[in-house]
């Protein structure tokens, strides 16, 4: 198993929103290296849901891979804000996979918070310039803001 955060802004997409509708496609990424990622996700993986662009920004709970990454049909939408006129059905450039709610935290785990916490050195989401909207965690970093998120 592997573990990842996601990012997304609580006003587009929070998990309040994922607890309400289960499932999601995770679309609209259009980072290389977060596509990248997201192909990379297995059935089963888990990832902290973080808030982003909100005060204060942080994991707010887990969600789950349920299906692995398909081709985003977004980027085939000529109206839509996703649409990549590079992409094609048949050369499809991103992708993403659909998520299940888990958990809400009781608490959020600030980003401020981690970045102070010597247990979460090196986690990349606390490492100055990291934007990077979904990215890899390791298990005991996973396990241990989840451990302060679900403890209130």
């Amino acid at each position: 198993m592997n573990y990842w955060l996601i990012k997304s802004e609580p006003d587009a997409f929070s998990i309040d929103d994922l607890k309400r509708d289960k499932i999601t496609s995770w679309e609209g990424v259009r980072n290389y290296q977060a596509r990248n990622n997201l192909r990379a996700m297995e059935k089963g993986d888990l990832a902290l849901f973080y808030h982003s662009s909100t005060n204060p920004t942080g994991v707010v709970g887990v969600a789950k891979v349920v299906v692995t990454a398909l081709p985003d049909k977004t980027q085939f939408d000529t109206k839509g804000e996703y649409y990549d006129k590079k992409s094609t059905p048949e050369k499809p450039i991103w992708y993403c996979p659909d998520f299940a709610f888990v958990e809400k935290f009781k608490s959020i785990v600030t980003l401020e918070d981690m970045k102070k916490d010597k247990k979460l050195a090196g986690i990349l989401v606390a490492q100055r310039g990291s934007r990077l909207s979904v990215q890899p965690v390791s298990k005991e970093h996973f396990e241990y803001i989840r451990a302060l998120g679900t403890k209130g």
